[in-house]
């Protein structure tokens, strides 16, 4: 047994930890477990525990429904939420372990989002490169506990808003202080621009421990929301008129120690690896769409006038665009990165993730050429204008990037047979659901006049 099993079975012992929560999701990301007793977990740990795979969507078949879900021994971490002293009353102690899901031989099971993840990685790894991620988490705060109600903000508040006595703002609070005691480091929180409008950036880590740690943030927020009779929502369009709740998220290559995506030789110290990772994100963006952004209300958000991005395209220094570089400190080249906008707070992040890097080792192996920084505000420019620089839309609906994703060989072999095809059938499905559906958008504004 390694040294970081044996750590978290003394752990459990020594704290005294009651139930153990094997975690994973499903293919949309939907967040799955279920416990078990410490007198069960060294056998998890060597052996994995079997369940029934065809109760989760995307999985397996009934005729083919036993997989194992085997703890990945250096996610483990306790809830701090769980109360101290079971024995004087309190609640358990309880710990959480992330898990890769296998067939029963072994062998890694192809609908895990993990896996998939893991491999695109792999391929990153064969290359050179370590890929690292750092998400921007945007979510909203609604009074009540009950999300089935109209959507009621607990503040009015806008961008890095203030207040002396705010209930949204010390949940936030509580919030990240919970994260710093999972172990999990935050950049800083802030208020963002909508009523009710919360951020929490992440600092950045390895991809995988990364889409780890936003499946950990979102069932957080949630957590310390519902402990203050308060529900939060990570839903990237829950009210018009506002804006939607993104995840740009910050991308960058390290081959050892150095950041790939320097050269302090090239224009703006941009090396040809990061040129043509943007150049393979900005090719594939309209493809990668439907994973990014994989609800019909997704595109509620990707609309002109919220300063959520619908233009392909890239720049250093300029929020329209798709791609931007931010500008870093004096001396510190080794922060260079690239921010992709698109991705909202509500998608899988392992397979986001997946479709990102997969994208962007296209473009570096590929050698993409680099299209022209966009200079002007996207937002102003007209469609003749966009045309005429080449600068294409992303996709306007659900329905539209599905017809992106069904013919992309890139995202067939990047989230495996498996997933691509389960992924569109579900989301086929959900399109059609929209479609059937009679809005109060269409009462309101039909039903008097026709």
């Amino acid at each position: 047994m390694r040294s970081q099993e044996e750590y978290v079975l003394r752990t459990v012992e020594e704290r005294a930890i009651r139930f153990v929560q094997l975690w994973f999701t499903d293919v949309l990301g939907t967040p799955k477990t279920f416990s078990i007793t410490p007198a069960e977990l060294e056998n998890a740990l060597v052996e994995g525990m079997t369940f029934d795979g065809s109760a989760i969507d995307g999985f397996s078949r009934v005729q083919e429904s036993d997989v194992l879900a085997r703890p990945d021994a250096s996610t483990f971490q306790l809830l701090p939420w769980h109360g101290h002293g079971y024995s004087e009353g309190g609640s358990a102690q309880v710990a959480r372990v992330f898990c890769d899901i296998l067939t029963l031989d072994g062998t890694p099971f192809q609908g895990d989002p993990r896996h998939v993840l893991r491999r695109a990685l792999g391929r990153s790894h064969a290359l050179g490169f370590t890929f690292y991620a750092a998400p921007e988490i945007e979510y909203f705060y609604f009074a009540g506990n009950d999300p089935s109600r109209e959507p009621v903000a607990l503040d009015r508040g806008s961008y890095f808003e203030l207040t002396m006595a705010d209930k949204a703002s010390e949940i936030r609070q509580r919030t990240v202080l919970t994260l710093e005691e999972m172990g999990i480091p935050v950049e800083h929180a802030q208020h963002e621009d909508a009523p009710s409008q919360h951020e929490i950036d992440l600092r950045y880590t390895d991809a995988l421990t990364m889409a780890d740690t936003v499946m950990t943030v979102r069932l957080v927020v949630k957590e310390m929301a519902r402990q203050q009779d308060v529900f939060a929502s990570f839903m990237p369009k829950p009210s018009a008129g506002v804006q939607g709740s993104g995840m740009h998220t910050h991308l960058s290559l390290f081959s050892g120690d150095e950041n790939a995506f320097v050269d302090a030789e090239r224009p703006g110290e941009l090396s040809d690896v990061a040129r043509g990772f943007i150049a393979g994100l900005l090719r594939h963006a309209p493809e990668i769409t439907a994973v990014t952004n994989q609800w019909v209300n997704s595109y509620k958000r990707l609309v002109s006038g919220y300063e959520a991005p619908i233009h392909v395209s890239w720049a250093r220094n300029n929020r329209s665009a798709l791609v931007r570089v931010p500008v870093v400190k004096p001396g510190r080249t080794e922060s260079t990165r690239i921010e992709y906008r698109s991705p909202d707070s509500a998608c899988n992040p392992y397979l986001a993730f997946a479709v990102m890097l997969a994208a962007g080792l296209e473009g570096i192996a590929g050698g993409y050429e680099l299209p022209p920084e966009a200079a002007a505000n996207l937002y102003s420019l007209s469609a003749e204008d966009l045309e005429a620089q080449g600068i294409l839309h992303l996709p306007g609906s659900l329905n539209e990037a599905l017809g992106l994703m069904e013919s992309s060989e890139l995202l067939l072999s990047t989230l495996g047979e498996h997933v691509f095809e389960w992924f569109i059938r579900n989301k086929r499905s959900e399109w059609a659901e929209y479609k059937a559906h009679v809005s109060q958008f269409e009462l309101d504004r039909y039903l008097p006049l026709l």
